[in-house]
């Protein structure tokens, strides 16, 4: 059975960072369930979910740089195990507020904007640390088998939330606590010692903070590969018009609707376990702008087509191609970064991969209340195809790039 494991999986440290993200994705996906349920419940006003993801968002902006810094400083380990006594935290004061039948907002603005300081601490070091713990050769199957646990929590998450929330909300806080106290304890059951920082490379105050952005201004491979998959994200997302499409285009009520929402994950699923068993071996670069440009091609078919099945499979079949192109991002983030640096880089990636979604969910409504939304879409997606073109111009680094396992930490410069 041990031998059928994908090779990352042999690394135990790193299987037990996997089992802590299942986990955490599982808890906070039946925590999202629970509150929405409880938030409309209040006022019966779709502002106040809007609220909610707002408080949520902000922190992890605000502290994005500040965490990067703490991540290339502070074992991250130890962050991400404070992380998470913060989340068992908010799950047993989410526990409280429902037994004591609380029916105003506030408590759940609160607890969401603590959920929100906790995600933008942990989330640098967490992205920081998956290198550690496994070989460079084996890094782009880490990524694809990180990508199943996140795709699992993804799907499986919300349903079962909603199986449990409806047997009992109590019940649903003290299970999702529970999957974090068990999450914190592989997190305390890592072995594996840190790698050592260079001498002399932290810069000191705000020099220091802005490392990330420094490094990511000089070493252009990397700041295309986060670029390209902003821009994909922001032009071609029809995702967030899901709901007209099933209502209004394609007429299939709800049910389509959660059909529609759920084809990219089934994708994205099937891209990450085929990944896992056969990491890409071709040139990395030519193969990121092959498949952008696919994505761009599957949302102009999204948003001409008038039959469900044929929606459907253009929307798996960009959740696949966009599996891949985040596989060759966070592998090449990964592995061209110093250790030292690599907190603050992947924090500035962060903060790209949530703004292109909900900056991608507003740009799209706002174009889709203009031009309609089949234009809004369509154009969507030739604007990605072109976005992808225009790449091997701007940014020729990439657009060479090769094998994944070739790559090499970047010097770094200090001051």
């Amino acid at each position: 059975m041990r031998r059928r494991l994908p090779p990352a999986l042999h690394e135990r440290d790193f299987a037990l960072l996997w089992v802590t993200n299942i986990l955490t994705g599982l808890a906070t996906q039946m925590i999202l369930v629970a509150v929405g349920w409880q938030v409309y419940a209040i006022h019966r006003d779709p502002f106040d979910l809007g609220l909610i993801g707002l408080v949520e968002f902000v922190p992890l902006l605000l502290l994005a740089l500040p965490a990067g810094q703490l991540a290339d400083v502070v074992p991250r380990r130890l962050i991400i195990a404070i992380s998470l006594a913060l989340e068992i935290a908010i799950a047993v004061l989410l526990l409280l507020v429902t037994i004591s039948g609380e029916r105003t907002l506030w408590p759940y603005l609160a607890l969401a904007a603590a959920s929100g300081v906790a995600a933008g601490l942990s989330a640098p070091a967490l992205r920081a640390l998956l290198p550690e713990l496994v070989p460079a050769e084996l890094m782009a199957g880490a990524m694809a088998v990180r990508s199943v646990g996140w795709q699992i929590s993804v799907v499986a998450g919300p349903a079962l939330g909603g199986i449990v929330f409806s047997i009992s909300p109590t019940l649903l806080y003290a299970l999702s606590a529970s999957l974090f106290v068990a999450g914190l304890g592989c997190v305390l059951a890592l072995r594996k010692r840190p790698a050592a920082r260079v001498p002399g490379s932290e810069a000191p105050g705000f020099s220091g903070l802005i490392g990330g952005i420094r490094f990511l201004a000089r070493t252009r491979m990397v700041l295309g590969a986060i670029l390209l998959d902003l821009f994909a994200v922001l032009f071609g997302g029809a995702i967030a018009l899901a709901p007209v499409f099933a209502r209004s285009i394609l007429h299939v009520g709800p049910i389509g609707l959660g059909a529609l929402r759920t084809a990219p994950a089934v994708g994205a699923l099937a891209a990450a376990l085929m990944l896992t068993r056969r990491p890409l071996r071709t040139s990395a670069g030519p193969t990121l702008l092959v498949v952008v440009a696919a994505f761009g091609v599957c949302m102009i078919v999204f948003g001409l087509s008038r039959w469900l099945p044929l929606s459907l499979l253009a929307l798996a079949v960009s959740g696949f191609v966009d599996m891949v192109s985040v596989n060759i991002r966070s592998t090449t983030v990964a592995l061209v970064t110093p250790n030292q640096l690599r907190g603050r880089v992947t924090a500035v990636e962060m903060v790209f991969i949530s703004a292109s979604n909900e900056l991608g969910a507003f740009e799209s409504g706002v174009v889709a209340s203009v031009v309609g939304t089949t234009t809004c879409v369509v154009a969507g997606g030739v604007a990605t195809i072109g976005i992808a073109l225009s790449w091997t111009r701007l940014f020729p680094s990439l657009a060479k790039l090769g094998r994944l396992e070739d790559l090499r930490p970047a010097p770094v410069t200090v001051g």
